[in-house]
């Protein structure tokens, strides 16, 4: 088993060192090819601003400028701001005319240009200057965006990865427990089967005895453990019910078993007969969990008192016990598969309890409050219709 776990979180480890790897790699890549389209751009309008100053201070009109001309007008995509010294824009390129003739939006762009570039600065021939403004373009923009679209990508494909093999692990391990669970109710049928009909001799030849009456209690409790493996893994039949009764009878068949020395109180806001949409077989069995948790908790001496309340929609079933306590910490915690403060057990009560109530009833448990040393109150929310 260690090694089993061990292996796992190694194979874990290892997808996560590699999928730091790529998500680095696919920054410094990005990073690089950004930081060379900025080289070249630069450079592109480092050879504009010299076209510009060439054409500005040349004298000699016989001169073939048509290569001048090209290198300044095949400038496609950095927005530009030709300036003299008082900030007058002289010329412009891919730039809307609307943008250049809204002063505030032209002082905006300048702004935003300073920002990034510092302006390069042309000296004329008659020693005054003019001053080139520009951005980066519109493609570069995007692509300093791309490595972090990039890192969310892969975060979510390694999210929904996960979250894929997480559901079918889940599915996997709830077809064994499943198929455990069934196999278990059909090894228990043959047995408490034999067990009814041996009753039912003892009864022919001792009748009314009090011993075979509690045994007879005890078979029905058999099956009715059977009929609770049974179920798990299909959906329940909720029918209305009398829960008070349902309580009593519990409580009734535990008092003489797991409450011997433990003292039962019943504190009923309701009436005698309370009717709701239940499963009784598990609605019984979530009791019965918490009941034996609470005795355990209190090493089988105490108080356990049982509060229900009618709340128009839901009703409220408040077990209290003078155990030990929970820790606030772990109000959660006691309810996941596995967890358990028991030397014997394998610490599935409360946690199938939380699903019979919550995914088959459509209800709440949950720890009220707990203090250590005090003891604990489980509620449980329980819709009525």
């Amino acid at each position: 088993m260690f090694m089993s776990i061990s292996g796992n979180t190694l194979k874990n480890f290892a997808l996560i060192i590699f999928a730091g790897f790529i998500v680095i790699f696919s920054l410094l890549v990005s990073n690089k090819l950004v930081k060379n389209l900025s080289e070249e751009e630069h450079a592109k309008i480092d050879l504009w601003a010299k076209g510009v100053r060439f054409l500005s201070t040349t004298q000699d009109s016989c001169q073939d400028l048509t290569f001048v001309s090209e290198v300044i007008q095949n400038n496609r995509t950095l927005p530009v701001l030709l300036t003299d010294e008082s900030g007058r824009i002289i010329s412009h390129l891919n730039i809307s005319e609307r943008q250049i003739k809204d002063s505030v939006a032209v002082y905006r762009l300048l702004r935003k240009m300073t920002s990034e570039h510092e302006p390069i600065e042309i000296m004329l021939s008659d020693s005054t200057k003019n001053y080139v403004y520009y951005r980066d373009s519109t493609t570069l923009r995007r692509l300093e965006f791309f490595p972090y679209i990039q890192i969310v990508i892969i975060l979510l494909f390694f999210l929904i990865s996960y979250y894929a093999y997480s559901q079918s692990r889940k599915a996997h391990e709830n077809s064994i427990w499943y198929g455990m669970a069934k196999e278990t109710a059909h090894q228990l049928g043959t047995p408490t089967s034999s067990l009814m009909g041996c009753l039912a001799l003892l009864e022919e030849k001792i009748p009314n005895d009090p011993i075979i009456m509690e045994l007879e209690k005890d078979i029905v409790r058999l099956e009715k453990i059977a009929g609770r493996f049974s179920k798990i893994g299909s959906t329940p039949i909720l029918q209305e019910a009398n829960l008070i009764e349902l309580l009593n009878s519990t409580i009734d068949y535990l008092g003489a078993r797991v409450l011997k020395n433990v003292t039962v109180v019943k504190k009923y806001n309701v009436q005698e007969k309370l009717n709701i949409r239940m499963n009784g077989i598990l609605i019984e069995w979530v009791i019965e969990n918490i009941v034996k948790n609470s005795a355990d908790a209190m090493m089988g001496k105490g108080e356990i008192t049982f509060k229900v309340t009618d709340n128009t929609q839901v009703v409220f079933i408040d077990i209290s016990d003078t155990g030990r306590g929970i820790q606030k910490g772990k109000f959660e915690e006691i309810f996941r598969a596995g967890f358990t403060t028991k030397d014997r057990g394998w610490g599935l009560g409360l946690t199938l309890s939380k699903r019979i109530i919550e995914q088959h009833h459509g209800g709440k448990i949950f720890v009220l409050n707990s203090e250590p040393g005090v003891g604990t109150t489980f509620r449980i929310v329980l819709k009525k219709r």
